[in-house]
């Protein structure tokens, strides 16, 4: 086990490598929670090929968003990820309830975060190795989960 480091960033593209390398730390499970996806880079090369990489090792993701239109329409790759890979993938949807929910996060195995304090900022931090960094949003992000309903399915003829 590694010793527990954070760090900071509050530029896009500091924002992607550290969600990246979030995906790229995660072995079993990804918890993601964002309003609409519009910055963390699922429709990426880089984040097709390491999501490709984790759930072929057998990892399982869960996204939850509260509108699923930025992904539907500029996110190809990661629709069809979703169709290649769909029995190791679920996506939900807030209630319109949750709508008022600002912040995002990636959680990878409970050990790993990537957190943007505000999803209309860039500023955040990634904590990797630190279980007691992710707690909170773990029990942030099953909360919203319990709350939402699926999203993004695919079927055998498409979305």
């Amino acid at each position: 086990m590694s010793e527990p480091r954070t760090i900071a960033f509050d530029t896009r593209l500091d924002c992607e490598a550290q969600f990246l390398a979030c995906i790229e730390a995660s072995q079993a499970t990804l918890a993601v929670f964002d309003p609409d996806f519009s910055v963390f880079p699922l429709g990426s090369t880089r984040a097709d090929t390491a999501l490709r990489s984790f759930l072929a090792r057998g990892g399982r993701l869960r996204l939850a968003l509260h509108g699923p239109s930025h992904i539907e329409r500029h996110y190809p790759r990661f629709l069809r990820l979703l169709r290649d890979y769909g029995h190791l993938c679920e996506c939900r949807q807030t209630p319109r309830s949750l709508r008022q929910l600002t912040d995002s996060f990636c959680i990878g195995d409970d050990r790993h975060i990537v957190r943007r304090f505000h999803s209309d900022h860039l500023r955040g931090e990634a904590a990797f190795d630190d279980p007691a960094a992710c707690e909170l949003s773990r029990h942030r992000f099953e909360a919203i989960w319990q709350e939402s309903h699926l999203a993004l399915q695919m079927s055998a003829t498409g979305l």
